[in-house]
């Protein structure tokens, strides 16, 4: 489940080699953007809410440098607590440009806690990262990998994906993604299905969005599997207003209750 709630959306055009070219043009946020949604759970046939989720992106500084600094919290209510406690935080650091800089998440799932952190660095036109978690037990693993492709995480894919351009692909087109947490790389892709329109119960508006899957190759396995479903605004701002998660113990959604602080006109929105 958390695995599925953390992922709104995903990153595109992802071959290029130099850290400047693992950077792209913001056009999408600005600072002081603020995104909330209503966290649902399919239990026994039926929809009950079981928390909420919100982001926030402002500009910063890491390490001296002007950088973004975005931050995802998710939290489950305090009835379903009782069946299955989530308190998770991320946090990530990009360049101007949208090149990662550091990753944070500190869950809490159930009984279990655990931290993971990545360091971004782009030696000899590669993209470099030093991993580290922190188990449930209090053990610090580390470790390093180095990669010729860009690399993203969690959050900053996040980033990114809200700055393609979407109007060159065609319905069914799968996309390289490579993600990586503090254990390992994920081999996983996008596909992009085409358009429709969706009506948020939150803010009760009608947006024409994109809509995507992120797909992943089961370890161990010669199977695909949908992860999630996701409904992204189709205008500049590329806003998740909806996602259908696709879990091993059932299915979850995810819908926009308000958001504040958008960069562009939202010309998705529908009369």
């Amino acid at each position: 489940m958390k695995k599925a709630l953390l992922l709104f959306v995903f990153s595109l055009l992802l071959n290029p080699v130099s850290a400047q070219r693992c950077g792209i043009e913001n056009k999408a946020f600005q600072s002081g953007e603020f995104l909330a949604y209503d966290l649902y759970f399919n239990w026994k046939f039926v929809w009950m809410k079981v928390g909420t989720a919100s982001m926030s992106t402002v500009e910063s500084t890491y390490k001296g440098q002007k950088a973004w600094r975005a931050s995802l919290v998710t939290r489950t209510s305090s009835k379903m607590d009782n069946l299955f406690m989530m308190r998770d935080t991320l946090l990530s650091y990009c360049s101007k440009d949208l090149s990662p800089l550091y990753f944070r998440k500190g869950a809490r799932e159930g009984k279990r806690y655990y931290v993971d952190e990545l360091w971004y660095s782009y030696p000899k036109q590669n993209c470099h990262l030093r991993m580290h978690r922190i188990k449930n037990s209090g053990e610090h693993q580390w470790k390093d990998a180095e990669y010729k492709d860009c690399i993203y995480d969690m959050m900053s894919v996040f980033l990114r994906a809200r700055n393609f351009n979407a109007a060159s692909l065609k319905k069914g087109e799968n996309i390289p993604l490579p993600i990586s947490d503090a254990k390992q790389l994920w081999n996983s892709w996008l596909k992009y299905r085409g358009k429709e329109t969706f009506k948020a119960d939150g803010t009760n508006e009608k947006f024409r969005c994109l809509v995507f899957s992120f797909m992943e190759r089961e370890k161990g396995k010669n199977k695909n599997k949908e992860i999630i479903r996701f409904y992204i605004t189709d205008d500049q701002n590329h806003i998740p207003v909806r996602l259908d998660m696709f879990l091993n113990f059932g299915s979850a959604k995810a819908f926009l209750r308000t958001y504040k602080g958008v960069r562009s006109p939202m010309t998705s929105k529908l009369k």
